[in-house]
């Protein structure tokens, strides 16, 4: 059993661990329609179904905290989309700094992990600063902690990173060192199915 902010290696689900996750994210899709106006749960669990390897990435969504829920149906690829849709940035995503460069170029008290090669284990991206954008039209999150989020190559290749939180009424969009990292920051994941 992994914990906190490691990755399962075992990238498939027992019929067990699908079926109870199924049931957590159709009880999330039921209760938060607001996220996900006029799409139904039956066609969105004929989708996941048909695609075990996206369910694992949910299931590790689920399992650091995140509270996946989908969010968006592109028509035109036929494909779901679900954010992190946690209260707060995921408990088992913290005290991670953004990247590899920027854990490695840490001298001491290095955190165990770094935001984007925890999201490409897990099989998800983290969100650019539109989609967080656009998680807050839908309900405000990150009212106590921040959240990493995709940084522009051109602000990374300086030393920074971006992160985004909600405060005052107001979604904010700060940078740090990509270095840094806090135990109140994590970072939110999208998942295309």
């Amino acid at each position: 059993m992994t914990k906190g902010n490691e990755i399962s290696n075992n990238k498939e689900l027992s019929p067990e661990q699908g079926e109870a996750l199924l049931r957590v994210l159709r009880a999330r899709f039921e209760k938060n329609k607001h996220r996900h106006k006029g799409l139904t749960w039956a066609k969105v669990q004929a989708k996941l179904q048909t695609h075990t390897d996206k369910l694992w990435s949910l299931h590790e969504m689920e399992r650091t905290g995140g509270e996946p829920d989908v969010v968006g149906y592109d028509k035109e690829k036929d494909a779901y989309t679900f954010y992190d849709c946690a209260a707060e940035s995921p408990k088992g995503r913290r005290s991670v700094c953004y990247d590899r460069e920027g854990l490695e170029s840490r001298k001491k008290h290095k955190p165990e992990n770094n935001a984007i090669d925890m999201a490409t284990a897990m099989g998800i991206e983290l969100l650019t600063e539109e989609q967080y954008r656009a998680l807050q039209k839908l309900e405000n999150v990150d009212m106590k902690t921040s959240s990493w989020v995709q940084t522009p190559s051109a602000i990374r290749e300086l030393g920074g990173a971006l992160f985004c939180d909600y405060r005052y009424g107001h979604v904010f969009v700060y940078h740090n060192g990509a270095s840094s990292y806090y135990s109140a920051r994590g970072f939110r994941g999208s998942l295309k199915i």
